[in-house]
Formats: structure tokens, sequence, C-alpha cells
């Protein structure tokens, strides 16, 4: 008994795109890994991140949490929450080794720029001239 030929293309079709979904996902899965990894201080980068969070937790008013979430709008919903912990633990970072009493919206404004990659600064210029900031102060962190 001999199979379609269309069967054994839909086959075919199947197992590369089973392959590429499997890459895909051992991609992302790899990349959280290596973030999970202790470095030379015994810390993982995703430990300090939530270090410098818990930290700074208590500076955080509900004026500031809504800015951040509308920084992080334009990341897709399912990459959401990570982006925006990754954000807060930059933010909290710079709040953390300024020994600052109060979070403000430069720090904000700052740890985004310095926390997100570079393909995402465009949106987050369009944002703040139109909420009326000064990005003057921060040019430096774009280039």
């Amino acid at each position: 008994m001999t199979v379609p030929a269309w069967l054994e293309w839909f086959y075919l079709f199947f197992w590369i795109v089973f392959l590429l979904f499997l890459a895909i996902g051992g991609y992302f899965m790899f990349r959280k890994f290596l973030k999970a990894l202790p470095k030379e201080d015994g810390k993982s980068i995703l430990d300090w991140q939530e270090y410098y969070i818990n930290q700074t937790l208590h500076l955080w008013s509900d004026e500031q949490k809504a800015l951040l979430n509308e920084l992080v709008e334009p990341v897709p919903k399912l990459f959401r929450d990570v982006a925006k912990q990754k954000i807060a633990g930059k933010i909290g970072e710079l709040v953390f080794h300024e020994q600052a009493e109060k979070l403000t919206e430069e720090h904000i404004v700052k740890g985004y720029i310095l926390a997100t990659p570079k393909r995402d600064h465009k949106w987050l210029i369009k944002t703040l001239q139109k909420k009326q900031i000064d990005l003057s102060a921060y040019q430096h962190l774009f280039q």
C-alpha cells in the first residue's frame, strides 16, 4: 500500500514546523536558563532583579506604577509581565545605588531606557513627548 503524495508532503511540512517550534521554544528556555545561572557573586541576574525590586517596592506610588504600565503597553501581553519586571528591576537598581529617598519620574525613564533594547526607544520617545517630558537629559542614554 502506497501513501498518497499529498500526505507525504503534509508529513514533511508537519515535521519542519514541529522542529521549528521546538527550536524557538528551546532558544527562549535557554535564555531564561542562562539568566538563572549564578554569577561570580553567587546570585543570578534574576536574583539581583528580584532583590532590587524588593528593596525599593515601598517607594513606588500608584502614579508611578501607572506610568510604568503605560510605557510597557506596546509589549505583547504574553511578555508584558516579564518586561515590566525587568524594567522595574533596573529602576530599583538605579534607586538603590543612588540611595534615593524617593522614586522619581527621572528614575523610571532612565531605568526604562537602560533596560530595553534600542528598537523600543522610538516608541518611548513618542510616549514621553506626548506626556510633555523633556528628553534632553536622557539623550546620552539613547546613543
